[in-house]
């Protein structure tokens, strides 16, 4: 949970969150990331920093620039948090279904 917990703690931020939708297209630069989401560069830097820290980005230097880009790991740990919930939720719309057509049959039956 405490990895699911600072992932999410990371996203909350909507500047960050909109930073990991728009490297889920590819890498970008600071600048890139920067002037689409119309940041100052040390503001972007200090999101990026704090995705970083969180393990949900990576950068990868070419030439003189830094490459973000996704890491893939703290997103398939949160699809299986989330999933944990689905299987519950799953499992009680079952019994729920299977009690529905319990009473239906009882009715049929009446």
């Amino acid at each position: 949970m405490g990895e699911t917990l600072t992932t999410l703690t990371a996203l909350s931020e909507p500047n960050r969150l909109h930073i990991v939708e728009l490297l889920r297209d590819g890498p970008l630069t600071v600048g890139e990331i920067a002037d689409r989401l119309e940041l100052r560069q040390p503001q972007a830097s200090k999101h990026l920093r704090v995705l970083s820290e969180a393990g949900l980005v990576e950068v990868q230097p070419s030439a003189n620039k830094r490459y973000y880009k996704l890491q893939p790991q703290p997103f398939y740990d949160l699809d299986d948090w989330v999933d944990s919930f689905r299987r519950i939720w799953t499992e009680r719309m079952d019994r729920l279904d299977d009690y529905l057509q319990e009473l239906q049959g009882k009715k049929l039956r009446q």
